[in-house]
């Protein structure tokens, strides 16, 4: 495998991350710089550190994970999802968002559930014996910088039509991990 293979998967992978960004930025529940450092550095984190544990575990115990994996981003993109929601659905006495998705567990569950897919791959390339350390650095590094540009257009939706993108938000979280599910499941 050469680089522009590894940066497609790395784009590849970036995609659920950037898309929770998104819905983060377009809802509010990501404000100010501190929380979108958060929430950027915490996804580029994940999704570089679990294909090197992925890799970790597919030299010993390939497929051990292949099973559940999918469902686990499921639970936990439906579980933050409905959050979203039910707070969207709640009236809200300002703008100003219900919850911070970029503090606690929610960061946790978030950086998880959009990282699942990444130990997939790096079982898989444990599997081909390839080395790990440069798929890594690039994994994360693309999906730092495309979670920030999905958090940024994410604000320029909030800014145009506010609190009603919170549950659109929740909403999407919910279908990404749908997606996630149903595509394991097909496979």
């Amino acid at each position: 495998m050469g680089i522009a293979q590894y940066i497609v998967i790395a784009c590849g992978l970036a995609m659920d991350a950037t898309a929770v960004c998104l819905g983060a930025g377009a809802t509010g529940r990501a404000r100010g710089r501190r929380a979108a450092f958060r929430l950027v550095f915490h996804f580029g984190l994940f999704q570089s550190l679990m294909p090197l544990l992925g890799w970790l575990l597919g030299r010993g115990l390939v497929g051990l994970f292949r099973h559940v994996d999918h469902w686990l981003a499921f639970g936990l993109l439906a579980f933050v999802g409905g959050r979203m929601i039910i707070a969207g659905a709640r009236p809200h006495d300002d703008e100003t968002p219900q919850g911070d998705l970029t503090r606690g567990w929610s960061l946790i569950a978030l950086s998880v559930a959009t990282s699942v897919d990444a130990l997939a791959v790096g079982m898989g390339l444990a599997v081909l014996d390839i080395a790990i350390w440069l798929p890594c650095l690039l994994i994360g590094v693309i999906t730092a910088g495309m979670s920030w540009a999905g958090l940024a257009l994410g604000g320029v939706l909030h800014a145009r039509w506010g609190q009603r993108m919170e549950m659109a938000g929740g909403v999407l979280l919910v279908l990404i991990g749908l997606q996630i599910l149903l595509s394991h499941l097909r496979a």
